[in-house]
């Protein structure tokens, strides 16, 4: 499975953030709110961007500790510098989280049984 993350700004500033699965309909990524009651942002390092990091880790990963732990570097690396409309694939998150676990063997473990 290659999930897709999606999201994009409207004309009046609300964000809107989705989740397409191959042979479904796209559904909006479930907001783990953590520093922003408010929702979803991204092209800055703040509250809004930290929860969309933390989110999309959650879904992808399926683990709470392994995204707790990564999606300040994941907001760092990816969010920050997501512009008005952006997509990233399962498959690249995966492979950056792989990249950025290297000799953690629980949490390649997990992402690789995902497969």
């Amino acid at each position: 499975m290659n999930k897709i993350y999606f999201g994009t700004r409207l004309i009046t500033g609300e964000t809107v953030v989705q989740v397409w699965e191959p042979g479904s309909l796209s559904k909006p990524l479930k907001h783990e709110a953590k520093h922003s009651p408010t929702g979803y942002e991204w092209g800055y390092l703040g509250s809004g961007p930290a929860d969309l990091a933390l989110s999309i880790l959650m879904d992808c990963t399926g683990s709470r500790i392994a995204s707790e732990r990564m999606y300040h570097k994941f907001k760092q690396d990816f969010v920050a510098g997501f512009k008005t409309s952006w997509c990233i694939s399962e498959d690249e998150i995966e492979r950056w989280f792989i990249e950025q676990t290297i000799g953690e063997k629980d949490n390649v473990k997990r992402i690789k049984d995902k497969r």
